[in-house]
């Protein structure tokens, strides 16, 4: 038996969340007495994924798998998890391995929990902490089915090296012509930038910088930092930025280590889908804006006096730290 997760990977290399994956794995298969096995599509070197604590990858290599597909992936975990007869399954928290996580569940009779932010409480019975209503609250999840998926939240866990010996295996699971019923007719990708799927640090924008010619101020900062960019929902419903970067409960949901929000006054929906973020911190005119009210850091001011003071400061930071 092995503990069993996806590591997904784009753009020829991991994505951060699959280390994660891989580190609390690790941990888990410890004190469990087990091994780790990931499972990768189209995946070029995989042995990365060593250094975190994986022994064995089961490499899915499918012409038919270069789109993503949530009814094809989820057949490709669902065999791998059978061969390797695997009871606990562990998915991240982004886009894709939110659509895979259900079908995986109702495919293998197993119970799902979603936003788990740390290691099991316990084994026997099996429990673990997530998070609920928006982020915020916690609650302890029982899981009774015999085999477990666990989808672990976005930073929630960190990345810790564990370095392992790994053995490679070709895998080619059973496909169906009915898993390709969902065709994608085109894809569009930021290049350049630091996703916020990946992100650690977020810098975002609101109506406070007034119109989209202003957003050099957004990407100067996010650049400094190494973060990704976003904004809120009336921001791009006024189309000053693409509807990919809007976060917020009805957009990308954020958990980010630095969350840094700019001419946001902080309407509940944004909150709730950046709330689990560890640090937050606000600029804004307003002294009464809700998001002070969450805020880890406030600072009342002009985005266009305070923005370019804190990015010179930064500057001379890095200059002197370098």
């Amino acid at each position: 038996m092995s503990i069993l997760l996806y590591a997904e990977y784009a753009e020829g290399k991991f994505r951060k969340v699959a280390f994660e994956l891989a580190s609390y794995a690790k941990k888990v298969a410890d004190s469990l007495g087990t091994t780790v096995t990931a499972v990768t599509v189209n995946a070029g070197d995989v042995s990365e994924l060593s250094k975190y604590g994986v022994d064995k990858v089961l490499k899915v290599t499918n012409e038919t798998l270069a789109g993503f597909s949530a009814k094809a992936y989820a057949d490709v975990i669902q065999q791998a998890a059978q061969k390797e007869n695997a009871k606990l399954i562990l998915l991240s928290s982004t886009t894709d391995s939110i659509y895979l996580a259900p079908l995986v569940a109702v495919s293998l009779e197993a119970g799902f929990v979603s936003n788990v932010v740390g290691l099991p409480l316990n084994t026997a019975p099996f429990q673990v902490k997530r998070t609920a209503f928006s982020n915020k609250a916690f609650n302890t999840t029982e899981i009774e089915t015999d085999i477990k998926i666990l989808g672990l939240a976005k930073n929630s866990y960190g990345i810790f090296e564990n370095s392992s010996t790994l053995t490679q295996e070709d895998f080619n699971p059973t496909l169906e012509e009915s898993d390709f019923n969902v065709k994608i007719e085109s894809v569009e990708k930021v290049t350049g930038k630091v996703s916020l799927a990946d992100a650690e640090i977020v810098v975002s924008g609101g109506r406070g910088l007034k119109g989209p010619e202003n957003w050099g101020l957004i990407e100067e900062l996010a650049e400094v930092l190494g973060a990704a960019t976003a904004c809120s929902k009336p921001v791009s419903d006024l189309d000053w930025r693409p509807h990919g970067e809007h976060v917020g409960q009805t957009g990308k949901p954020v958990a980010a280590n630095l969350y840094i929000a700019i001419g946001i006054s902080g309407a509940i929906q944004h909150i709730a889908g950046i709330n689990a973020s560890k640090v937050k911190v606000v600029i804004n005119t307003d002294p009464e804006a809700p998001f002070f009210k969450v805020a880890d850091y406030g600072i009342v001011g002009d985005a266009f006096d305070v923005v370019p003071r804190l990015i010179e400061k930064l500057k001379v930071f890095k200059s002197s730290h370098s």
